[in-house]
């Protein structure tokens, strides 16, 4: 009985195995990256040598990249074209409350974990010894600023390549700050999300006039679609080159981590903590299916995003989870580019975090009022700056200088930063993965209804040229019948009378079907 279960699991294995072929592979790329990077520590190689490593990890980055800008701007486009434009805004409203929320629990829970553990004391502070980072202006203001600059750009072409910022800069001569409005190098995704939505939402409300251009546009989303899945056999690779050239990068990785071993923990089991606590209650309370089965469907996309700590480079293999997890594609193409701009939950738990240990390495004294002004400052500013690089540098700043804690120390954190920004980027990802979920489940009473209404008129549509087609063909009958009986005689043919009248009388056309030789026959029996 045993010798027969064995093949009978065996079969069962091989077939899962064929299922998941590249998860496997992909997760032993991650675990083989690790061990390499560890293994190769020990010769400490040099810059050249990491470059080569870093290489394969390199061009899957470019690759995934190269994905994001056409993969937004047809997956925008055709989610919302598929919608009417009342649903649009009423998505885009419950996607901006879920991701605030989010948002705002996860810094609640990185606030209660750092009081509880404490990770932060004086002594630390000894042994790291004082920070480096230079004196910044920045202010939360500027950021919702420039927010709403980056939102409503002045020329699409330029956003594809250029963001607006606000900057302070010292004049020739003086030692004040004046502030400058300018632009700086990346992608204005918020500006060209916006632009997309507003475009898609006008296209569906044009109806079949708009027909061609939104089957172009989807044609352009399943062409790159497949460009994805073909880079997606490159990521076990690129995956394992990446991990293992940021470990051989890192200098003193074992000392750093044992300084700043409590910091990691707090931050990562808060992370953690969130992602398979809080999401799955939240995916189940409002899905009510099983939250780690839907998890489960994102290791893929959850794998990617901890290698390249890019919820951007990680978006298109996430749009092939979400398509595996069964999830309206309306609501995902929706959802996932503004999540991968704006959601920023793991970042604000880590700023509320590394924010409080500083103050506590400074042996700051910290209330209830500090602590709110901690969670709602890195709630605010997470979601504020959504187009800012190195965004959480520029958080931190932001939230030291709410509660007077000396930003120097902020450069303490970097040695780890590596590691533990890729932690949070899983979260970030998971977040906009459970959100597009989420309001799917949310929308759903509104999307069946939007079904029916769009077969209705489909039905209506289908009638209306059913009945044309009919009358076409009737019209067509008709002639043809006008033809036939013109052809069998209804020509009438006039010829003169005795008394000098004109009598109209039919044509008769006498059809002879005797041959020759019946004619001579009948001549010879006469």
């Amino acid at each position: 009985m045993v010798s027969s279960s064995l093949p009978t699991c065996l079969t069962g294995l091989a077939s899962w195995l064929k299922e998941n072929l590249l998860l496997t592979l992909t997760f032993s790329g991650v675990l083989l990256g690790v061990l390499l990077g560890m293994f190769l520590r020990l010769y400490e190689l040099d810059q050249e040598t990491i470059d080569l490593v870093a290489y394969p990890g390199e061009l899957f980055m470019r690759l995934l990249k190269l994905m994001i800008l056409p993969l937004v701007i047809a997956s925008l486009i055709t989610g919302a074209a598929s919608l009417n434009a009342k649903m649009n805004g009423m998505i885009a409203l419950r996607t901006i409350v879920y991701f605030i929320t989010t948002s705002l629990l996860a810094a609640c829970v990185g606030l209660v974990l750092v009081i509880l553990v404490h990770p932060g004391n004086p002594e630390t502070k000894l042994s790291l010894g004082s920070g480096t980072t230079e004196e910044k202006k920045v202010s939360i203001l500027d950021n919702f600023l420039d927010l709403g600059r980056n939102t409503f750009p002045d020329n699409l072409f330029q956003a594809a390549f250029l963001t607006a910022g606000t900057k302070y800069e010292k004049e020739d001569g003086k030692g004040e700050l004046i502030k400058k409005v300018g632009t700086r190098n990346g992608t204005n995704t918020l500006g060209i999300i916006f632009f997309c939505l507003t475009f898609g939402t006008v296209l569906g409300s044009m109806g079949k006039k708009a027909a061609p251009v939104v089957d172009f546009f989807k044609v352009i989303d399943e062409v790159i679609m497949k460009m994805v899945t073909t880079i997606m056999w490159v990521s076990p690779v690129g995956i394992g080159s990446v991990i293992c050239a940021k470990i051989l990068e890192v200098g003193e990785l074992s000392s750093v981590m044992s300084q700043l071993a409590l910091f990691i923990a707090t931050v990562c089991s808060g992370l953690f903590i969130y992602q398979f606590t809080f999401l799955q209650a939240i995916y189940f309370v409002f899905v009510r299916k099983n939250p780690y089965k839907f998890w489960w469907n994102l290791f893929q996309s959850w794998m990617t995003a901890f290698a390249t700590a890019s919820t951007a480079a990680a978006l298109p293999i996430t749009f092939r989870c979400m398509e595996k997890a069964r999830v309206d594609p309306r609501i995902s193409k929706f959802v996932l580019p503004i999540g991968a701009t704006v959601n920023m939950d793991g970042t604000a738990l880590f700023v509320t975090v590394a924010s409080i240990f500083i103050a506590q390495m400074n042996d700051i004294p910290l209330n209830a009022g500090s602590y709110a002004t901690v969670v709602l400052t890195s709630t605010a500013a997470s979601i504020a700056s959504a187009s800012v690089p190195s965004a959480a540098l520029v958080l931190m700043l932001i939230v030291l200088s709410a509660i007077d804690a000396p930003y120097q120390d902020v450069s303490l954190l970097w040695a780890i930063d590596w590691f533990v920004d890729r932690c949070r980027t899983t979260n970030n990802m998971l977040g906009d993965a459970y959100g597009a979920a989420v309001i799917e489940a949310l929308s759903r009473k509104e999307l069946e209804l939007m079904d029916q209404e769009n077969e209705a008129i489909e039905r209506k549509e289908l009638m209306k040229e059913e009945e044309e087609q009919s009358k076409f063909m009737q019209q067509n009958i008709e002639a043809k019948d006008s033809d036939v009986e013109s052809m069998i005689g209804m020509n009438k043919s006039p010829s003169n009378a005795s008394n000098g009248s004109r009598v109209a009388v039919h044509e008769v056309i006498i059809v002879e079907n005797s041959t020759d030789e019946e004619d001579e026959r009948a001549t010879g029996a006469i």
